[in-house]
């Protein structure tokens, strides 16, 4: 079956993609493209679906970092080698290289220097980009020579505001890091907000400088026919998900 991909012109001509789940070999409650070596899927099954998506993306491996919700970011040069070394964003000049991403609610983010011919990938959720992991990203492409307004970025599939209920204490984290970011929470009923996630990626991104920066406007926990979803999951009762992947190269 053939993988379903969304791509946008902001990242043209790098090859990249954000991958739905579907067209993988996956069963079960990871049914389609799990990509998640760290979840309870078969591990055939992913690698199989892994060696998809690096034939789509034209290259013989992925570069992947072990995601740990940080603010850490990883220079590539060279293939990654394992023990995969702990991070949540790759950033490369090297033609080549796929650089990888893993969500299934959290946002994804790839950007691009044309210019520079510098990319980047980063894993973004509430906590990495509370604490600085799009702007790190920005930084160490900065240092391979991309200019911060020359770069383009996208972020990928994510949860929407309308599904992602929080309490107050998450919203007081925010507002204490900063209180502009009242503008990304909703009242929702009795004492919870909606947290505006892509929202609040693109102001960082923004306010960081980048050149241009979108959100492709899917949401991960109300498609479930195209995408996983952590959130979705726990509300259903499921034991466990599957993984998004998203990869660019040069």
């Amino acid at each position: 079956m053939t993988l379903d991909i969304l791509t946008s012109d902001l990242l043209q001509p790098a090859t990249h993609g954000f991958f739905t789940r579907k067209g993988g070999v996956s069963t079960g409650p990871y049914a389609g493209l799990n990509c998640g070596l760290g979840s309870g899927d078969e591990v055939q099954h992913v690698l199989t679906n892994r060696l998809r998506v690096s034939a789509t993306i034209g290259v013989e491996r992925l570069e992947s970092v072990h995601q740990t919700h940080s603010a850490d970011v990883l220079i590539v040069d060279t293939p990654v080698k394992e023990p995969r070394p702990e991070a949540d964003a790759l950033v490369t000049q090297t033609p080549g290289l796929a650089l990888t991403i893993l969500t299934a609610d959290c946002q994804p983010v790839l950007f691009y220097d044309p210019q520079a011919k510098v990319i980047g990938a980063a894993h973004a959720g509430w906590r990495g980009a509370l604490d600085g992991i799009l702007e790190a990203t920005l930084a160490a492409m900065q240092r391979l020579g991309a200019h911060i307004s020359r770069i383009h970025a996208v972020i990928g599939p994510t949860i929407s505001a309308n599904a992602y209920e929080v309490g107050p204490e998450f919203r007081d984290r925010f507002l204490a890091d900063d209180p502009d970011t009242a503008q990304f929470f909703f009242q929702g009923d009795a004492d919870r907000f909606q947290f505006d996630l892509p929202s609040y990626g693109l102001w960082r991104l923004r306010r960081a400088g980048v050149g241009q920066a979108t959100w492709t406007g899917h949401c991960t926990y109300t498609d479930s026919e195209s995408f996983y979803s952590y959130r979705r999951a726990c509300h259903d009762g499921a034991s466990d998900y599957g993984r998004l992947i998203s990869a660019i190269r040069l």
